[in-house]
């Protein structure tokens, strides 16, 4: 038998031992499977300089580290199924009228959506702010919109053919002036009288459009046709009251507005979460809609995962996960209190009076440099 002694290396507490253990003479004294319960215990092994099979040693080190693998093969990532579907979306709409069988390419979009959702929907939130050069603004808006618009469905009990045709109104919703809106996101300027008309059109012109490319399901048309409808009757393109909008296309038009208030924009100011949260829902002091204000208040909460905060000791990161007390989500600290780059982001309970969340930071006064992979781990590779 090829012997070698022990190493602290060799040997975890409360694990059970991958190999024998003997003594000089080749004398058997522990068995695979002994649990070593103290660091003493591993001193005491270490002075009688036990031995252990050498071969036997490094086929269990390999059966770790082929272990190590498989975890990480089958860990799937959200952000690579959302980055995935954001391409696949970008191709099938700027293609539109040369694509055959559209309204089964976009539920398939939908389907690698909801999958990377359930993955890990603080790494699908969180993207809505920490992956915006993932493709043009018009189609990552249309994604990000539909991440949040399942999250709030899925939290209300819709169906799943509800949530499947809410996600496909998000990712359709802009069609009708596509192009047009690349193009007035490089605006410096005010919006001429022309392209406000553009804007106020666009629902019943992504209507026509989707209707052209074969799309037929009725409910999937009128949320993307009421999806700047407002209760009070401010909305367009119809002007509908309250009783005229139904609750899906509501969550569609709330999710819409929230996305587009907290994202980079050229021509409009971009608002921190709290802000934007406070304005979509809560326009001239109440709720338009309470029920479905409260489910937004509550799933996205005033810290939503890819927010940059800064900490009462001083620190500055990363909301990385949200709790059960939407005040005091987990925060990733990339910056220590003196301003100083940490070595490696710290995990922080900003439940503590030390690490309570002080303010949000917009992402240029933050000036962090992070993947989300140091973050979330495989979930969030690339």
């Amino acid at each position: 038998m090829d012997q070698r002694q022990l190493s602290m290396s060799d040997i975890a507490i409360g694990e059970p031992l991958p190999w024998d253990v003997y003594g000089e003479g080749s004398k058997l004294l522990l068995r695979r499977g002994h649990v070593i319960q103290n660091s003493h215990q591993i001193e005491v092994l270490l002075q009688r300089g036990l031995f252990i099979d050498a071969t036997a040693a490094d086929r269990a080190t390999q059966a770790r580290m082929e272990a190590a693998r498989e975890a990480r093969k089958e860990t799937p990532s959200a952000l690579r199924f959302i980055n995935l579907a954001t391409k696949r979306l970008e191709r099938l709409l700027y293609n539109l009228a040369n694509e055959s069988d559209v309204q089964p390419k976009i539920l398939e979009v939908v389907k690698a959506l909801r999958f990377a959702s359930e993955v890990n929907p603080d790494v699908a939130l969180a993207t809505i702010l920490l992956n915006q050069d993932a493709a043009s603004y018009a189609v990552r808006h249309c994604i990000d919109t539909a991440l949040l618009a399942s999250l709030i469905a899925r939290a209300m009990n819709k169906s799943a053919e509800e949530i499947q045709i809410i996600m496909a109104a998000s990712l359709t919703m802009n069609i009708g002036m596509l192009r047009q809106h690349d193009q007035l996101e490089i605006k410096q300027e005010p919006l001429s009288e022309k392209e406000s008309a553009l804007i106020k059109g666009h629902a019943l012109g992504s209507v026509h459009t989707l209707r052209d490319a074969g799309v037929t399901h009725a409910d999937w048309l009128t949320y993307v046709q009421l999806h700047h409808e407002n209760d009070d009757g401010s909305g367009y393109p119809y002007g509908k009251g309250v009783a005229e909008i139904p609750q899906n296309a509501k969550i569609v038009a709330f999710a819409d507005r929230y996305c587009a208030s907290i994202a980079n924009r050229s021509y409009r100011k971009t608002l921190l979460p709290n802000v934007a949260l406070r304005d979509v829902l809560l326009a001239g002091g109440k709720p338009s809609d309470p029920m479905l204000a409260a489910y937004f208040i509550k799933e996205i909460g005033t810290y939503p995962p890819g927010a940059m905060v800064r900490l009462q000791n001083g620190e500055i990161g990363v909301v990385t996960r949200r709790a059960k007390v939407a005040a005091t989500p987990v925060v990733h600290s990339f910056i220590g209190p003196r301003g100083v780059p940490l070595s490696f982001p710290i995990q922080r309970d900003t439940s503590k009076d030390l690490f309570a969340i002080r303010e949000l930071l917009s992402s240029q006064h933050a000036s962090l440099r992070f993947s989300m992979q140091q973050l979330w781990g495989d979930e969030a590779a690339l």
